[in-house]
């Protein structure tokens, strides 16, 4: 695990990268940093998060919730590393048995140095149940719409 670090991602998957520039300044630098790092994101883009730590961290996992009653879908993560640089922040996490895809996503917030503040959303993933197989590229654009809801929100953290 952590294979999102390296670039190109490995072969035999999915590869999805998507980037927004999000605001300027350290204020905004900040504010989205700590909304990514405790799981802000995830619950702005209407995802019911249950997570074994207040705040993403090696090791920790997290449970996402997506719909209700019996269509009610589960995708349990476990955080695989952080990025902890003064310009720099944001981790990434591996799927855990069950979840409906199998890969990495890395969520970055990046101050650049003329202020500029980039968020970074890379995974590569393939089907890993039965129903994503089924799917074939509906759960792509799942992945894509989700991806630009999770961007959207840490805009809506930077203003």
């Amino acid at each position: 695990m952590g294979a999102s670090r390296d670039v190109p991602f490995p072969a035999g998957y999915h590869h999805l990268t998507e980037q927004k520039v999000i605001g300027s300044g350290a204020d905004a630098f900040a504010a989205a940093a700590a909304h990514l790092c405790a799981w802000g994101m995830h619950r702005d883009a209407g995802l019911d998060v249950r997570a074994d730590a207040p705040t993403a961290s090696p090791g920790a996992t997290v449970e996402l919730r997506w719909g209700i009653g019996p269509l009610r879908l589960t995708f349990s993560c476990r955080v695989v590393y952080m990025l902890d640089e003064p310009r720099r922040k944001g981790f990434a996490y591996g799927t855990l048995p069950g979840h409906p895809e199998r890969g990495e996503e890395s969520f970055v917030v990046e101050q650049r140095p003329d202020g500029t503040v980039l968020a970074t959303i890379s995974a590569f993933s393939k089907p890993g149940r039965w129903f994503t197989r089924l799917g074939g590229p509906a759960g792509r654009v799942v992945q894509r719409v989700t991806t630009r809801k999770y961007l959207e929100a840490l805009a809506e953290a930077a203003r």
